[in-house]
């Protein structure tokens, strides 16, 4: 799996995601950057490769396309099944689900960047107005995520059991995402104390969007 190709920008929550699971499978690649901020996910040569000019994108050795970053993952996992991200048992696979869900599909689609750019330039929203809104989404889906983790049995050292898997990759994502807009986590110790243990791990920090070779 040496020829994966992996689209992406270093400060994208989604991209980091993917980065993340190549790094905790051992799994080599091409990084390719397309900044964002200066549009370059929609010039014609990426449109090409990613009609949806969105990142992550990854392209496989025989130049099959996948995007959207839980699919990747999902995939990623299946064809490199150890270390695992998903549970053995249906009920855990679900709960794991429901929690990157909870960030992947409620918070992060509201607070993405095309989003927040559209509230400037549609609707002539101030710097301020962004952050008080990216902060908005963030809390209305922390607090009940919070809640479920710190009352579930099956939280342990990360969201289930002892062992990172996709939620925790999407958590720790998204509260690496949440820094910069200055997003108040002490009502967040459960969460907070898992990104903590995501952040110590090898794999997590790798992935990190500092240390990306596109980082600014």
């Amino acid at each position: 799996m040496s020829d994966l190709v992996l689209h992406n920008y270093y400060r994208s929550s989604t991209s980091y995601r993917v980065r993340i699971a190549l790094e905790m499978k051992g799994l080599s690649y091409t990084y390719v950057p397309h900044h964002l901020r200066h549009g370059e996910h929609l010039e014609p040569a990426y449109l090409a490769v990613n009609p949806q000019g969105l990142v992550p994108a990854l392209v496989l050795d025989d130049g099959t396309l996948l995007t959207q970053s839980l699919a990747i993952v999902e995939y990623l996992d299946e064809i490199a099944p150890e270390p695992p991200l998903l549970p053995k048992d249906a009920l855990g696979r679900a709960r794991v689900r429901m929690l990157a869900q909870m960030i992947a599909c409620d918070i992060h689609p509201v607070n993405n960047l095309r989003v927040l750019t559209s509230l400037r330039t549609l609707f002539g929203a101030g710097d301020e107005d962004v952050v008080n809104w990216f902060r908005h989404w963030v809390n209305e889906g922390f607090q009940p995520l919070e809640k479920i983790l710190a009352s579930s049995p099956e939280t342990g050292t990360f969201c289930h059991g002892d062992t990172p898997g996709l939620a925790d990759i999407c958590l720790a994502a998204q509260v690496t995402n949440n820094a910069r807009f200055g997003v108040d986590m002490t009502p967040y110790p459960v969460m907070s104390r898992i990104h903590a243990a995501c952040m110590a791990l090898p794999a997590f920090q790798k992935a990190a969007p500092q240390n990306q070779i596109d980082a600014e």
